[in-house]
């Protein structure tokens, strides 16, 4: 298994505080997949503001979450390291549940489809094994 630290994501991915939600990736594989994970706590800046009597994660900070553990799949290939990973579009993007403080949420994603600088990642989000979030993300790699 290849883990990552928060210091090691930070080499490979752009994103800091308070934008990056992954705080260690569990295994990877360059181009292929990686797993990561966001254990959430009742300090996030978003819980201020969304729903303050019922604090909720922004279904689509989980996408983004999901999105940024791509990104270390598709970036830590040789070919892309030093590059940037934006999003290029969300497809059959389904929210099955919520996100609240104490949640460790599992972040896979999966790269099915890869051409030149477009790619397609299969994403799923989970807490406690039952998927809250999943998608098919496309992402276009650049300097």
């Amino acid at each position: 298994m290849n883990r990552l630290d928060i210091k090691q994501i930070q080499e490979i991915i752009p994103h800091r505080h308070p934008f990056l939600l992954v705080d260690y990736i569990e295994d990877y594989e360059p181009g292929q997949y990686a797993v990561g994970y966001k254990c959430v706590t009742y300090r996030e800046d978003f819980f201020k503001g969304h729903f303050p009597e019922h604090p909720v994660m922004p279904g689509v900070l989980t996408v983004e979450a999901l999105a940024q553990v791509g990104a270390v799949a598709i970036l830590s290939e040789e070919k892309n390291k030093g590059k940037t990973a934006y999003f290029g579009g969300i497809q059959k993007c389904k929210f099955r549940g919520m996100v609240i403080p104490g949640d460790k949420i599992k972040l896979e994603t999966k790269i099915i489809k890869s051409k030149g600088p477009v790619g397609i990642g299969q994403a799923a989000a989970s807490v406690d094994g039952k998927v809250v979030v999943s998608a098919e993300l496309t992402f276009i790699v650049g300097d």
